[in-house]
């Protein structure tokens, strides 16, 4: 019988790869440059990349039923690549860590989302599938503004395919 947890735990791993990728990419921007002005729907490498881990923070506070809810969303950017990069990495340890005990159970389970009009029950499944396309869409928006930096995007689709695995990609799989 075929682990249903399996495709969630490989999305979480494929979502730490990407994002580590994405942020050794930028590892030379200084500050100023971090926060320029970029093409996009946040306005800057900064603003996109705290708002991921924001969304991030806060969806997988409600999957782990931490409580913070809203509060997350509300914490103040980090000014630097390598503060952003760090932070990021704890938060998808965290993510990989929940995928990694997810049960099939688990997957039809609600959690309470807190919103600005009150509390919102979710199934963790489909909350587990909005945070990753969230870090797709984001991360796509940051390959462009990177770009517009003057840096070389990184190629972030070679995580599950054994043809074209990137490297890096390699050691999440053991």
């Amino acid at each position: 019988m075929q682990d249903p947890c399996k495709p969630y735990r490989l999305m979480a791993l494929n979502n730490a790869w990407a994002n580590a990728t994405l942020l050794s990419a930028m590892a030379g921007l200084d500050d100023a440059a971090f926060a320029a002005k970029r093409p996009g729907f946040f306005p800057s490498l900064k603003a996109t990349l705290n708002h991921v881990l924001q969304v991030d923070l806060y969806y997988v506070d409600a999957l782990k039923e931490g409580g913070k809810g809203q509060a997350l969303r509300a914490l103040p950017d980090h000014a630097s690549v390598a503060a952003l990069a760090a932070a990021q990495a704890d938060s998808d340890l965290a993510l990989a860590r929940f995928c990694q005990g997810l049960t099939p159970e688990m997957l039809g389970e609600s959690r309470i989302t807190q919103r600005p009009d009150g509390a919102q029950p979710e199934q963790v499944e489909r909350l587990l599938l909005h945070l990753f396309q969230h870090q797709v869409h984001h991360r796509g928006q940051a390959h462009v503004q990177l770009q517009s930096a003057g840096i070389a995007p990184p190629q972030l689709d070679e995580f599950y395919l054994d043809y074209d695995r990137a490297p890096s990609a390699r050691a999440y799989f053991g």
